[in-house]
């Protein structure tokens, strides 16, 4: 599980990782920062992309809200979201977006004697928890969707994340979707008013309140919740089916995605139907300016994309995490190429990554 010395090696791998994107000669740096939801992957791709070209990529997991403000005031060349912009909001900044990589959430657990992936859950009863209507283990509400299972007569741990999340968006537009009364008392955003619990800062923290909590439980992306061993629960889809989280489960719920659709590639994946489909799966976003003051730099991060997204799909899969299909990526590409323009009016990408 995830600790304090887990915590400081992240840090310790981003600070690690803070190094030029571009050639020596061009002495330029390239940042990111953002949605902790991706960062494993992001941050995979980034040592590939190093042993590969010898260039690196400085990307601060920071949290949704906190990357959407930072390529706001154009302090980053790009921001991360899981949650997308609206098409007028990307108007108003002067910006673009495009989805990089899918994947799933998970409600991680920290209850003696019960096992990962064993436990059920279902929407109401999930927002129930968060609601604080349902404040012991023991609630007849579990012990019905878990007949047989000892569940100890103990509090529950609450948690949540403490900063604007993306992750805490895709989280609560799920609760919103399955619960009328959540929809109505706390609603969908990256921040929003608990009605109880901890908070935690990122990913990483939640991880860490759970790990540390007897009768703690929370939700994190899945990849954090892999690589540090932590106890999940199953979810009921829409068809009331208890599928494992996997890539698999991911991809059916973004099987009707259809990114040609919406402006602004504005589309979420949670709650959606099919009996193979995981209910909290959701797209991580790539934000940058439509006019760049350096579109030098503008160029060298497609290119890093274009990059990740043409040779990571094995490191995504290892990580349970769901590449964009081919069709979408040359939708995205296009895209770029239209959008993205120096102070000559000129295109940014030309579809060259070199």
């Amino acid at each position: 599980m995830i600790g304090v010395p887990a915590k400081i090696a992240i840090s310790a791998f981003i600070g690690a990782a803070a190094l030029v994107l571009l050639p020596a000669a061009q002495a330029a740096e390239i940042s990111g920062a953002g949605a902790t939801f991706p960062y494993p992957i992001y941050a995979k791709w980034a040592e590939a992309y190093k042993a590969k070209t010898g260039l690196s990529m400085n990307y601060q997991s920071i949290g949704s809200g906190g990357g959407i403000k930072q390529i706001q005031s154009k302090t980053v060349d790009f921001g991360a979201s899981d949650m997308p912009l609206k098409p007028d909001e990307l108007e108003k900044s002067g910006l673009m977006q495009f989805p990089m990589i899918m994947g799933g959430e998970v409600v991680v657990i920290n209850v003696k004697g019960v096992e990962t992936g064993k436990l059920k859950l279902n929407g109401k009863t999930l927002a129930d928890i968060y609601l604080g209507k349902i404040t012991k283990w023991n609630d007849p509400a579990l012990t019905k969707l878990n007949p047989g299972m000892a569940l100890p007569d103990q509090a529950m741990a609450v948690v949540h994340r403490s900063d604007g999340s993306g992750t805490t968006f895709i989280f609560t537009n799920y609760l919103s979707k399955v619960s009328p009364e959540w929809k109505e008392k706390v609603g969908e955003n990256t921040a929003v008013e608990w009605p109880v619990g901890l908070g935690g800062k990122g990913n990483e923290g939640v991880a860490v309140l759970v790990s540390r909590t007897d009768g703690a439980i929370g939700y994190v992306e899945y990849a954090y919740a892999k690589q540090n061993k932590m106890n999940y629960s199953l979810l009921a889809n829409k068809e009331g089916i208890y599928n494992q989280p996997d890539a698999k489960a991911f991809q059916a719920a973004a099987a009707n995605a259809d990114w040609k659709a919406p402006p602004g590639y504005y589309l979420l994946l949670t709650d959606q139907p099919g009996k193979d489909s995981w209910p909290i799966t959701g797209a991580s976003f790539i934000l940058m300016h439509k006019k760049p003051e350096k579109p030098e730099n503008s160029k060298q991060v497609l290119a890093f994309f274009d990059w990740s997204y043409k040779n990571g799909q094995k490191l995504a899969d290892e990580l349970d995490y769901m590449p964009m299909p081919d069709p979408v990526v040359k939708l995205v590409e296009e895209t770029w190429k239209t959008q993205l323009t120096g102070s000559d009016g000129k295109p940014v990408w030309s579809g060259q990554s070199s």
